[in-house]
């Protein structure tokens, strides 16, 4: 297995109209979660891939399962609650600005994710654990889970890979902070975005966020910049990479997703840290311009050329 993830998936209303929501009459179906976004992403690049969590015995949870195993990600260690049902969100859409976010998750299935779901061989077999910072904000049954699987995968030399994901919704930030940088003290790979840095380290240039992070103990830093890049660097190495043009952005949320499979893909087949910078931003860049969360992600041969390292063809 190259990437074992875990958190979170929730069945997602998209209105197909713009305006406050209770205008809005009709609304698509999709999932979303920051992990098995990731997930999908690397699938859909050429990685093996599992994802876990708990999912409610409902239709909306059977939903999310046959998506994302549809995506090619083993779902195996997926449990089915039958006491707790599956979260799901609304997204609300106006002209030239981010989605609002309405959840109904709280004592959601996935929130009662605890220790025992772990399955330890399963973290051994990765080559990389991805986790994010929206996991732990769920419960402390959660939180103790993300613990328990960094111990795993730190104790069998397994990558732990972070994305701080910081959701206002779900933690207030003297919460957050304190446990966000100690799951980032033990975390190999950091993506933090640069307001997170500003919010976690109350640094603002990319340079400055990267360089504590590398102080806390990690090995390589990402530091998402939007439309413009991305700032990557290692204890030997830093590069700014700039971002892709998007013409026309449909829909920002999952490009940080995007942005670390892109990143985790590179890594994992042992390209050097620019260049997995460059892939990361080619990912994020691609997730804008499809509406909805993972819809909008590349396979491989799509990702070459919209970089430009392979020649687009076509007819």
């Amino acid at each position: 297995m190259d990437v074992v993830t875990f958190g979170e998936t929730m069945v997602m209303f998209n209105p197909d109209s713009i305006g406050p929501m209770r205008y809005v009459q009709n609304f698509n179906k999709s999932i979303a979660g920051a992990e098995s976004n990731v997930a999908i992403a690397l699938a859909r690049l050429g990685h093996k891939v599992g994802w876990f969590s708990r999912l409610g015995d409902d239709e909306f949870g059977r939903y999310i399962l046959a998506v994302i195993r549809g995506e090619g990600v083993d779902t195996s260690r997926v449990k089915i609650d039958k006491e707790k049902s599956t979260g799901i969100l609304f997204k609300e859409r106006f002209m030239h600005s981010n989605p609002n976010v309405y959840y109904y998750r709280k004592d959601s299935a996935a929130s009662s994710l605890t220790p025992g779901d772990i399955d330890l061989e399963y973290i051994k077999s990765a080559k990389v654990l991805h986790i994010t910072g929206i996991t732990p904000a769920l419960s402390k049954s959660c939180r103790d889970t993300i613990f328990k699987a960094i111990d795993i995968a730190k104790e069998n030399n397994v990558i732990v890979s972070f994305d701080p994901n910081i959701r206002f919704k779900l933690w207030k930030l003297e919460e957050a902070v304190p446990v966000l940088l100690e799951i980032a003290q033990k975390a190999d790979i950091v993506f933090p975005g640069i307001d997170e840095g500003k919010l976690l380290l109350k640094k603002n240039e990319p340079e400055k966020i990267a360089k504590k992070f590398l102080s806390l103990g990690c090995s390589m830093v990402a530091v998402k910049l939007g439309k413009e890049g991305c700032y990557v660097a290692s204890k030997d190495e830093e590069h700014y990479i700039p971002g892709y043009l998007v013409e026309r952005c449909e829909d920002t949320v999952g490009a940080g997703d995007g942005f670390a499979a892109g990143f985790l893909s590179g890594y994992i087949n042992g390209c050097p840290l620019f260049q997995c910078g460059e892939l990361a931003n080619g990912v994020g860049a691609m997730a804008t311009m499809v509406k909805g969360d993972m819809e909008g992600y590349p396979i491989y041969e799509q990702l070459m050329q919209f970089i430009g390292k392979n020649k687009i063809v076509d007819r």
